[in-house]
């Protein structure tokens, strides 16, 4: 029998509460009238709402379905979520995951980043949340009641330390999570979402399902930005046949009979000499590997909006 109890934060104040991994289990889970607390979900969960929470730090894991932030102000967050929502919050700052495009209503104040934190359970409980490490749409958020002439809506400093926003937990039983907030060893990869773009040459990779798929990404994204190169957006997404001649074009034959493996992972990196950087990154690194990379500047940025013309499309954003 579940005691709701045990899912619940309610009417706390100055305390730092958490539930270590395995401890929420994919449940339902309310925080609630909580004030000035530290409160650390280090676990996957169903759907989370937030009401009335004042001055809060709150780490929220995996979310399966949506996370809904109710009048709530000057907390600051961490949380990866298929959907995210506010209404009438003021001032959260979050470092954001999202699958999906995240939507605040009647909310000023709000600033977002990249979410980015690291444990050693973490990837399995994306896993189980059916969430994508890849599919993060943290900076084109939707505001339902924008207010002519004021914006309610920014981005957080992309020097922006998530430690200083959430800082690890006090409690002696949540310190046995082993806990990194280095943007390297992030879970998500860090993305520049709608940031301002340093340069006009982009570069298009796509990595085709298979064993090693998540791992090739990551290194990819290793090796491009110890060169400098910024990665813009991940995206990871079924295609058809149909979708690789749109994408791939000349070169989709070769591509077609890959894509029945499963999703396929596309990156998009930015910086002058993008486009040569990764080819010959991929040359040297992944010799073995079927890759898609853009040829040249020229078409590199055709291949950009072709692809996540696409992708947003099939997830409906």
């Amino acid at each position: 029998q579940i005691d709701p109890k045990d899912y619940t934060f309610s009417g706390l104040k100055d305390e730092t509460v958490g539930r270590l991994p395995g401890k929420v289990a994919g449940q339902q889970f309310i925080i609630q009238d909580c004030e000035n607390c530290s409160i650390y979900i280090f676990d996957h969960s169903a759907t989370i709402t937030i009401d009335g929470c004042v001055n809060c730090q709150i780490f929220l894991g995996p979310i399966k379905g949506s996370v809904f932030f109710r009048d709530c102000k000057d907390c600051k967050c961490i949380v990866a979520c298929q959907q995210f929502r506010t209404r009438d919050c003021r001032k959260l700052e979050v470092f954001l995951c999202c699958a999906t495009q995240p939507v605040i209503e009647s909310s000023t104040g709000m600033k977002f980043g990249c979410f980015q934190y690291y444990y050693p359970e973490l990837a399995f409980q994306f896993k189980d949340a059916g969430l994508s490490i890849f599919n993060n749409t943290w900076s084109s958020i939707h505001d339902f009641t924008p207010v002519s002439g004021e914006n309610n809506w920014g981005l957080l400093p992309e020097n922006a330390v998530v430690q200083d926003y959430v800082p690890l937990p006090s409690s002696e039983e949540l310190k046995a999570v082993r806990i990194s907030t280095d943007a390297t060893r992030s879970i998500i990869p860090i993305t520049r979402g709608q940031r301002q773009k340093n340069s006009d040459e982009s570069c298009l990779a796509v990595f085709f399902a298979g064993d090693y798929t998540t791992a090739n990404a990551r290194k990819l994204i290793d090796e491009m930005t110890g060169k400098g190169f910024q990665l813009v957006q991940t995206k990871e997404v079924s295609m058809k046949a149909e979708d690789a001649h749109r994408v791939f074009q000349q070169h989709a034959s070769e591509f077609i009979p890959l894509l029945e493996k499963g999703p396929v992972v596309a990156l998009e990196f930015n910086g002058d000499g993008a486009v040569e950087g990764c080819r010959s990154t991929i040359n040297d690194v992944f010799s073995g590997t079927k890759v898609f990379v853009s040829e040249s500047k020229a078409s590199a940025s055709q291949d950009v909006d072709n692809f996540y013309n696409f992708a947003d499309m099939q997830m409906g954003i």
